[in-house]
Order: C-alpha cells, then structure tokens, then sequence
C-alpha cells in the first residue's frame, strides 16, 4: 500500500519526471554532505591539536635525533612510556674528514616522508613529515620539510615534555664535546660528529703565549656590558662588540690544535669558514658572519692563501666570489654583525695585505713559533714522565738533554716543529727519541 502510494506520487508526479525531484535529492545530499564535512571539521578542533615543525626550527633535528634514537634501541632497553616504528626510512650520512686524510661515515636511519604513529606517555600520536620538492630554499638549495604531530586535545601538554626531552637528548650527546660547523649555503651545519675537547693544557706553546690569548678572550667575554653601555652613552663612543685574533707562525706549530682547545676550555664551538668555497659571494659571506651560532668561534684558516694579492683562487683554480674589499667588510663594515669571535691562521704573515691586520679586524695578533727548548722539555715529560717504563729522574735527565740539544740547534739556525716532535715521541722510546731528533731539524748550518 505505501509503495503504491509513493509510486503514485513520484512516478505521477510530472515536476519529478521533469527532474526537479532528481536535481532536490542531489541537492539534499550535497548538503548532508558538506554538514559532514563541517562537522567532522569542528569534531577535530574540538579533539584534536595539532603542532607543526619546518626544517628551519633547531627542533627539526632534535625531534629526528629522538626518534633515531627510540627507533634504534633494543625493545627491552627501550622505556616503557615510548614506541615508535617506521617502515618508511629515510637515511642521514654524518661524513668525519681527519687531519691526516682519513675520515669515516656513520648512517642514521630517521623517519622518511610520509605518515607515521608513535605513542608518547601513553598517548598516540600521529606524525607527518612532509617534503616539499618543487621549491627549494633560496639560498642553500635544501627543500622545504615539515613535521606535523597530531593527538588529543586533553593531551597537548605531551607536546612540550617531548621537545624538551629531545632538546636534553641532543644537548647530551654534545655535552664535554666540540662541535665543528661548516657553511652549507647560507647556513651552519655541524661537520661529522661532535669530537672530544681537547685539553687546553695538552697544545704545549712557548712560555706565557697561551695565557695570553686566552686572558684576552676571557676578558673580551665578560665585558660585554662594558661594550653596551658604550654604545649606549653616545653614537661616537659606540664600540663594536666583537674580537679578532690572528695567529702566525710556521706549519706544525700548534696554531688550530690551541684554537680547538680553547674552544673546548670555554665550551665554545668552531665554525669553519673556506672562502675558497664555491658559490661563496660577498653577500653571503656577510650573512654567514653575521649568523654565526651562539657560543662559537669562526675559524679562517690560511687567509694568506685565501687573498694572495687580493685575489682569492681555490687549488684547482677555481676563483671565488669573494672579493678583497667584500671580506674587509665582513669583517667591520657597516654590513658586519655583532657579538662575534674571529680567529684567523697564517704561515707567512707577511704576505698579509696591511688593512686586513689593522687594528679593529685583528685586535690581537700573536707568534705560535716553531719549537723553543722550553717546549721541546715541557712535550716530552708530558710524553714519558709518570710512565712505569722509564725512572722519574730518566725522564728529567733526558729532558735536560734535548732542551740543550734544542737550544744549540737554534743557536746554529736550525728549527724544528712541535708537530715533528709529537711524530717522533709517538713512535720512539725516551733515549731513542733524544738520540734521533737532531734529524728533524730544519734550516741553515752555520
């Protein structure tokens, strides 16, 4: 009987045939489901918080570090309160160069693009990394990422327990450790792994040498109220708040073994600057040493190579971007930024143009010679002194012999480096050592 009646209705119905009925049921199913839409919409607001991460947020790699780290460790080390797992990788290659030629290469596997869950205290969470590849970032060529996570309303206080708990993972992994950067664009990126800090004590230069340099940049550190309220008092007394160093002196002598230490001793970083790097201009130069992270020293090592006549070429021949002039202005020009530590390195400071080691782009300019007698005896009873092998007053004897044979040696205008005789005490015996160092001496006999 209803059917009857329904069909009579609409199958009678000449507006229905003519399609209105059809065009009023698509209509009303449009509606039901944009009211769908609308409500799931406002249901996730309501539920749902979400929190995005861009790859320019330090937090970027201190959230993938944690979840390499959750990710990697063994089910039954791994806390109860953390899971975590992934079958879209993505791999992270850390390249460590040495000085002696060798490097090595350690692979992470991080969390790749794509969606993934993990569970935080309890509470799931959902993760999207995200990639953009059809823009890339202007200036280092890097494409854009982002990481989105995603839980409960009622559990957004996770949120900050996480990053935090991130931040210490990777502020541990650091701690009593230096970490080298290196420009990547207009970025610093960190080099390798973070190494271990090397005592400052254990770069052995000539008498009162290191105090010096280090007073002067501990004292630089804690005047930096003394700077500001300069800059304050008046537009003529306003004195920049950065610090250059440069330290001569022949190969082997110490001179970035000391930086390193330093940094180390004041829990600073390096940031290593090529300016023979290719696609460094001025402009960028400017940036990255106005950028420079918190906390760290810039390194320019051979800046007599870098400008020979004002002309910066690469070993191959490439010639850089980096102009003379666009250096100088870097350094103290209206364009130069501020709170900043420069450490450069030469061999022949005499090939030094006279307005890059003018006073206010090198405030500090110290000799790191070759071998004195007074060092060659301070390295070699650090070498062989408390050494159950050799007798404490062998040690002293023979310490007393190559200081003489050093001091003589010098006399007769002959040198020898620090670095020649860290090789030879690493590989000799206390007597051998004495007995062949006149060997590695270098220079004119008189």
């Amino acid at each position: 009987m209803k059917t009857e009646l329904f069909n009579g209705l609409v199958g009678d119905n000449p507006y229905f045939q003519a399609g209105f009925g059809l065009m009023g049921v698509g209509v009303g199913l449009t509606v039901l489901r944009q009211g769908l839409i609308l409500g799931s919409t406002t249901l996730r607001r309501r539920l749902l918080v979400t929190l995005e991460v861009n790859n320019k947020d330090r937090a970027y790699e201190w959230f993938l570090t944690w979840l390499a780290h959750n990710a990697n460790t063994a089910p039954q080390k791994r806390a109860t309160s953390r899971w975590f797992r992934s079958h879209q990788l993505s791999v992270e290659t850390a390249v460590e160069q040495r000085s002696n030629g060798s490097s090595s290469a350690i692979f992470r596997l991080v969390a790749g693009p794509g969606t993934h869950w993990l569970r935080y205290q309890g509470a799931w969470m959902q993760m999207k990394r995200e990639r953009e590849t059809r823009s890339m970032q202007l200036m280092s060529g890097n494409p854009w990422e982002t990481i989105t996570l995603t839980t409960l309303s009622r559990d957004r206080d996770l949120f900050p327990r996480l990053l935090a708990e991130a931040r210490d993972l990777a502020m541990k992994s650091q701690q009593g450790k230096l970490v080298i950067r290196t420009a990547w664009g207009i970025e610093w990126r960190p080099f390798g792994q973070p190494r271990q800090k090397r005592p400052l004590h254990s770069v052995v230069l000539d008498t009162g040498v290191s105090e010096k340099i280090e007073q002067d940049v501990r004292a630089f550190l804690q005047r930096r109220q003394w700077y500001a309220d300069r800059a304050t008092l008046s537009v003529d007394l306003g004195i920049p708040y950065r610090r250059g160093y440069l330290l001569h002196g022949p190969p082997g002598s110490g001179k970035t073994s000391y930086i390193q230490a330093l940094a180390g001793a004041l829990s600073y970083d390096i940031c290593l600057l090529n300016l023979s790097e290719r696609g460094l201009a001025d402009d960028k130069l400017i940036h990255l040493l106005s950028n420079a992270p918190e906390r760290s020293f810039i390194l320019i090592e051979d800046v007599d190579a870098a400008f020979n006549k004002r002309v910066q070429t690469s070993e191959d021949g490439y010639q850089s971007s980096v102009t003379f002039s666009g250096f100088l202005n870097a350094l103290d020009g209206v364009a130069s930024g501020e709170e900043r530590i420069v450490f450069m390195t030469t061999n022949h400071i005499e090939k030094l143009d006279p307005a890059l080691i003018r006073p206010g782009r090198v405030d500090l300019n110290v000799l790191v010679d070759d071998a004195s007698p007074t060092q060659a005896r301070t390295l070699f009873t650090r070498f062989y002194g408390g050494s159950d092998d050799i007798h404490p007053d062998v040690v002293h004897r023979l310490a007393d012999q190559l200081e003489d044979i050093v001091a003589a040696e010098m006399g007769n205008g002959r040198r020898i480096s620090m670095a020649a005789l860290q090789g030879l005490f690493i590989r000799s015996g206390a007597v051998e050592a004495v007995e062949s160092c006149r060997n590695l001496f270098v220079g004119k006999q008189v």
